[in-house]
């Protein structure tokens, strides 16, 4: 049943990231095409430092950064009198009150933390790529709609979401579609921030077991279980090129591009 449980744990995991990832991506654009030269820098800063680190190596360092970070927070509030150093040798260590979770928390709370941060380390990596993204597609925006809808009055935060925003999506389904398959294929990486995903539970329960640890003991079955896996994500990432494929003929219709152009051939 946790091999099981586990396939809707990927996709809790994707339901959230996905619009998180988003609104990253959103925000990072907004500022690498702001005015201003500091929020200007903070939003490419952001694009090229996440984009530039693999993506193995930002999920095992920032996961450990933030819960370490979080834990020296608590441990300023919560332990003021402490004496000894957090840092001894390779070891980080705080008061038991400020342990995040708490040791005697429930089960289902660390597996909640786990999971939150998680979901924050793949928000902000994929955050950067889709940043990138909306960035290229707001530039690919003709500039003389932009003019048109300023010699009308509007100010610049009215052409901002009247007119560049809503047009720059045509640009930038075809790359975030392909973030999206990316972020499908990325999910096993849940196994190594310590979440038991579903790659987790197909190598434990497909790996040879003997009467001696279990009363079902079996050969090694884990090409079964992988295969299995391999079967979902073929399907999972099919369903997933129709639902773009039907969004990106919506987005083209009308549009002064390709796709567009071939909509309006074929009505004529």
């Amino acid at each position: 049943m946790a091999f099981y449980g586990a396939f809707g744990t990927v996709l809790l995991l994707l339901a959230i990231t996905a619009p998180a990832a988003m609104a990253f991506g959103f925000g990072g654009a907004m500022a690498a095409r702001s005015r201003i030269p500091p929020v200007s820098w903070l939003g490419r800063g952001y694009i090229a430092v996440v984009r530039g680190v693999p993506d193995i190596a930002f999920f095992l360092f920032f996961v450990i950064a933030l819960d370490q970070g979080i834990e020296y927070l608590r441990h300023k509030i919560k332990c003021p009198d402490w004496t000894e150093p957090l840092r001894q040798g390779s070891d980080f260590i705080v008061c038991q009150a400020a342990k995040m979770p708490l040791g005697n928390s429930p089960q289902w709370v660390h597996e909640a933390y786990g999971f939150s941060l998680a979901v924050l380390t793949f928000a902000i990596v994929f955050g950067a790529f889709a940043a990138n993204v909306l960035y290229g597609a707001m530039r690919a925006v003709p500039r003389a709609q932009l003019e048109t809808a300023e010699a009308y009055g509007m100010s610049p935060r009215q052409t901002f979401w009247r007119v560049l925003v809503p047009q720059m999506w045509v640009y930038a389904l075809p790359g975030l579609g392909n973030l999206w398959m990316v972020l499908i294929k990325a999910t096993p990486l849940l196994f190594l921030l310590g979440v038991e995903d579903i790659v987790y539970w197909a190598r434990e329960l497909g790996g040879a077991k003997t009467p001696r640890f279990t009363d079902y003991p079996h050969p090694d079955w884990r090409m079964w279980y992988f295969l299995a896996l391999l079967v979902f994500y073929l399907c999972f990432t099919r369903v997933s090129e129709i639902a773009l494929d039907r969004v990106m003929r919506k987005l083209t219709k009308g549009q002064a591009t390709s796709g567009g152009e071939a909509q309006r051939k074929a009505m004529t």
